[in-house]
């Protein structure tokens, strides 16, 4: 990554401090408007193609905050989960980087946006768990609380259901899926490919080892 780090250097001082906590403490505020005040709100901040056309420019940035908490299993406990994973990456990262990673979802979404009509800000905040768990695979959590298991297992878990929504949807879902992921696919996408490389070929020299030594 020595490009984000010649960026860091030259641009460094234009992160945004505590941008998770940030973005965490609207994704509250309009899920708490939309519950128990007015529940179209949420159409007011949402990412869409025609309303920006039409001078709604706001939605550009305010979709970041469209509550993907509404509505899960997990609630309240969900929006807590990713200001943990996010400023648990943040204090790694720094203002910069973790401004950059999420800039580029977000650009990411603009595009998508404007490719099909409208976009969610959920594969950006998906994208912080993907990190999250790359970085520390064998980390423990508590599942509601109570339950011990490591972060690669739900890594995988969110990847099988990222994978099925690309399969099934259509073709505007798939490329919101894809370009919302932008910011994790230009900090790891080099490191996947190898490791993907390295895991086939590895594979390969077992099978073929195996078949060498079957008698």
């Amino acid at each position: 990554m020595n490009w984000i780090d010649k960026l860091e250097r030259r641009f460094g001082r234009y992160g945004i401090p505590h941008l998770v906590n940030g973005l965490m403490l609207g994704q509250a505020i309009v899920g708490l408007i939309v519950l128990f005040f007015n529940w179209k709100f949420a159409y007011l901040v949402t990412l869409n193609r025609d309303a920006v056309l039409h001078g709604q420019v706001w939605r550009l940035i305010t979709f970041l905050f469209q509550p993907i908490w509404l509505g899960s299993a997990l609630g309240v406990l969900n929006l807590l989960f990713y200001f943990w994973i996010g400023n648990a990456l943040e204090r790694l990262w720094g203002d910069f980087r973790m401004t950059l990673y999420v800039a580029l979802g977000v650009l990411g979404a603009w595009i998508s946006c404007f490719l099909s009509g409208a976009a969610s800000p959920n594969a950006i905040y998906l994208s912080m768990l993907f990190a999250y768990t790359w970085l520390w695979p064998n980390q423990s959590v508590l599942l509601f609380g109570l339950i011990p298991f490591k972060m690669k297992y739900l890594g995988w878990f969110e990847l099988a259901v990222w994978v099925w929504q690309f399969i099934w949807g259509d073709r505007f879902t798939r490329i919101s899926l894809v370009l919302g992921m932008l910011g994790f696919l230009v900090f790891f996408g080099r490191e996947i490919f190898f490791w993907c490389k390295d895991t086939i070929l590895g594979y390969k020299r077992r099978r073929d080892w195996e078949k060498r030594n079957r008698f």
